[in-house]
């Protein structure tokens, strides 16, 4: 089945952020056939008019925790400990999967609506998130997350292990990749060296990435240093835990002995900006890590910490955050940010997406530059990054097939989604409210 979109302004996000005038872009099931202003050859069954639209990458929002849509707003105003001490895990002790399927098709759809065709999620009841994002089209690396709080440790009867090699068997590379799993350890400081060495060996023994939370706060990475002389990255790297690809989560506090290991490594680092100013964590110094080679890409953790998953707010703050931080307002340009957005979290999550280009996934999404808030447009990447909201995005392809479009959801039924989020979900999670 092939799919021309054509007479659009295509972002290619190759290394010289091009931007393609009058394109054609042909589409052959899930992968970018061709890109070219030429009229393309032989009869084409769909056609998209892109006329007054600008086609970019999908973006890949490559740190989440998906069902957490239940939780916005739940707990504002608490610093990070009490608010997930009192708040948070007395809330997901209550989850069922009934709950987690609805709060999760909120979330997926909440994103696509914005722009999203690829997320790393990390959470539990995963395989159920895993349902979900399968039948909403949606690319993605999941992970468990996995915790290790006692000295005694045995991975037959360990429920995350269990939880993993479950989601590996029945998940990983289902519909050609569509859905990845990766291994994961919550972080340093939720678990212990011997999880650590159990997550290296299956990640490697079944090439799989490693999805980690890392040094997120002062005293997460303090502690880190006090138990072991080292930091987060620096301890786990003893172990072998970035001995595949690997993302590692907001970084706030990494330093530059850490950034070259990373870079060493290729380890990617996933900026949460929103996430970490809401909590007070901090800003992550992302411009010096670029500079030390260090592939970053972009998320917006869970809702409960974000508020909101429109993935251009998030997009907007990472391009100004380190002009401010730097006093430079050259320390990140627009392009730098969108690349973060698209080609740079195509790279974390070892997809072959965040591009427009032959062979590459037809992970695309089209924005109305017609729309008030995008006119005039002087430059069409500035544009995107300061001035478009996700509310622009009028259509969201993933793996070639198109998944929302003018509004509507055509792989999610959102009332249904609304109504159970409402009358069961909420219920259940917060009953004396």
């Amino acid at each position: 089945m092939k799919t021309l979109i054509r007479n659009v302004t295509a972002v290619l996000m190759d290394e010289a952020n091009t931007v393609l005038e009058h394109a054609n872009v042909v589409i052959e099931d899930a992968s970018i056939l061709s890109v070219s202003t030429a009229e393309p050859e032989g009869f084409i069954p769909l056609e998209l008019d892109g006329k007054g639209k600008v086609l970019l990458p999908g973006f890949v929002n490559a740190h989440t925790h998906v069902p957490m849509t239940a939780m916005r707003g739940y707990g504002d105003g608490h610093d990070l400990q009490d608010w997930l001490e009192h708040f948070i895990f007395p809330t997901e002790a209550r989850w069922d999967d009934k709950a987690v399927a609805c709060c999760a098709d909120l979330g997926l759809a909440e994103m696509i609506a914005s722009g999203v065709t690829t997320i790393a999620d990390m959470y539990m009841r995963t395989g159920v998130i895993a349902q979900r994002a399968a039948a909403a089209g949606i690319n993605a690396n999941l992970c468990v997350g996995g915790v290790l709080f006692s000295d005694e440790f045995d991975p037959h009867t360990h429920s995350d292990c269990i939880a993993h090699r479950t989601l590996t068997e029945e998940w990983h590379n289902y519909n050609n990749g569509q859905i990845r799993i990766d291994a994961s350890i919550h972080g340093e400081y939720t678990s212990n060296h011997k999880l650590w060495q159990w997550m290296a060996d299956f990640a490697r023994d079944h090439h799989q990435g490693m999805h980690v939370h890392i040094s997120e706060t002062k005293k997460e990475h303090r502690d880190a240093i006090a138990r072991h002389g080292k930091t987060p990255i620096q301890i786990l790297n003893d172990y072998g835990v970035w001995d595949t690809r690997a993302i590692a989560a907001h970084c706030v506090w990494t330093t530059p002995e850490d950034w070259a290991i990373m870079a060493q490594k290729g380890i990617s680092c996933v900026h949460n900006p929103v996430s970490n100013l809401k909590l007070g964590s901090g800003i992550a110094p992302i411009a010096a890590m670029q500079k030390a080679g260090v592939n970053v890409a972009l998320g917006t953790d869970g809702v409960s910490s974000n508020n909101a998953t429109d993935f251009f707010g998030d997009l907007k703050l990472a391009s100004m955050l380190q002009n401010g931080a730097n006093c430079d307002p050259l320390a990140t340009l627009p392009a730098d940010a969108l690349r973060m957005a698209t080609v740079n979290g195509g790279k974390a999550l070892g997809r072959k997406t965040g591009r427009i280009a032959p062979g590459y996934d037809a992970d695309l999404i089209l924005v109305d530059f017609d729309a008030p808030n995008l006119i005039p447009c002087h430059d069409v990447i500035s544009n995107l990054v300061y001035a478009a909201h996700g509310s622009n995005v009028v259509m969201n392809m993933a793996r070639g097939k198109v998944i929302y479009k003018d509004g509507k959801f055509l792989t999610i039924d959102i009332e249904r989604v609304k109504r159970e989020v409402r009358q069961y979900a909420l219920p259940l999670l917060f009953p004396h409210k």
